[in-house]
């Protein structure tokens, strides 16, 4: 037998080959780690760039002119990705969800789309094929990636205010344009579209009933992030992060609230709808600081460049692009792929708040803008 090559894989963060495991079992769609969570979300990097660079993600101090991002040679290509995507679709994947960086920055991304939404899950449904984007490109886009096969839009936008969105997306950008590009979506029937907000106390707090309040009576989901420590490049301390009970609380003294039940499991946030009757929309809350949900928690994530990570706060990576370039067949892939969930059992979030369960140093965990959100 020849043997087999495998590319050295870039170690930007620290990753390991994937073993083959010497029986190869068909995937059953019912693959589970060992603490019983199945397999259900993947997450799809597709760049490590951004066109913003917000502080609690890509702060520019670190992130500045001088920095290097992944070599083009190095990120997966649209059919690597569309490969690797059906290996995990066939585990039990239903729901695939693409990020970055700024995925629209990645050219021709329509064509990546219209691969994945070819893909049927293991019950022959179509995938809930969806992506999250800074908006800024949305409004030239949203049309031709609703043709291509995308379902649904998440949007990130932390501030109504002009002058607090530059301020925090550190790119000069108009929050106008943001707007611009979410009636775009809307209009495209990317929806019912979600609008992340992650909430920095004493940034942008004072925005949360403007933003309510402007998206309220419109089939928008309007989620309000706490302020996580992913990676080690922002800065997080515990004092900006505004718990999501005090967002709830400020957001039923205005409006009144109607706490909504979960739609389905492994589910991350707390949703509640208006008390009004016939009001559109809803709030929900995404509590990993002050209410960890790693119980049910069923995603993986796939970086730019094809390293598998189990968990958003994760310090190593396993190298399936390794086995990718170096000639596994889509069944080995696959039986690697399920020995590595089997073996999964992280629980950051968890461990967060138990000192005598050290997590990860911060130094060594893997940054946002690399894995996704």
């Amino acid at each position: 037998m020849a043997e087999r090559v495998i590319p050295v894989a870039d170690h930007r963060y620290r990753s390991t080959l994937p073993a083959i495991p010497a029986t190869l079992a068909a995937p059953t769609g019912e693959l589970v780690d060992r603490l019983r969570r199945p397999l259900r979300d993947l997450r799809i990097s597709v760049t490590d760039r951004c066109n913003f660079r917000c502080s609690y993600c890509m702060p520019r101090e670190v992130f500045d002119k001088n920095y290097a991002f992944l070599p083009q040679p190095s990120l997966l290509s649209f059919e690597e990705i569309a490969r690797m995507a059906g290996v995990f679709v066939a585990h039990g994947v239903g729901k695939l969800r693409l990020t970055g960086g700024e995925p629209l920055l990645r050219r021709d991304i329509e064509r990546l789309v219209a691969m994945l939404a070819e893909l049927r899950t293991v019950d022959g449904d179509a995938i809930d094929l969806t992506l999250t984007t800074n908006a800024s490109l949305l409004a030239k886009k949203a049309a031709s990636l609703k043709a291509a096969g995308l379902r649904r839009v998440t949007v990130s936008l932390d501030a109504l205010d002009d002058a607090v969105f530059r301020r925090m997306n550190d790119a000069d950008f108009p929050v106008a344009e943001v707007l611009r590009g979410i009636d775009a979506a809307e209009r495209a029937g990317l929806g019912p579209i979600k609008i992340n907000m992650v909430i920095k106390r004493g940034t942008n707090e004072h925005e949360i009933v403007p933003m309510a309040r402007h998206f309220r009576g419109r089939d928008v989901a309007l989620r309000f992030i706490e302020y996580m420590d992913v990676g080690a490049s922002n800065g997080w301390r515990m004092d900006e992060v505004m718990p999501s009970a005090e967002v709830i609380a400020m957001l039923d003294d205005v409006f009144g609230l109607v706490r909504l039940p979960a739609t389905a499991a492994g589910e991350t946030a707390e949703r509640w709808r208006y008390a009004d009757a016939g009001i559109a929309g809803e709030v929900g809350t995404i509590s990993s600081v002050t209410k960890a949900f790693c119980g049910d928690c069923n995603r993986a994530r796939l970086s730019t460049e094809g390293k598998l990570f189990l968990c958003l706060f994760a310090s190593a990576g396993h190298d399936l692009r390794g086995l990718l370039r170096g000639g596994a067949s889509d069944a080995e892939i696959s039986a690697a792929v399920g020995l590595v969930w089997n073996n999964r059992s992280d629980r950051y979030s968890e461990l967060r708040s138990q000192p005598q369960a050290a997590p990860p140093s911060p130094s060594k965990r893997v940054e946002m803008h690399y894995i996704g959100g």
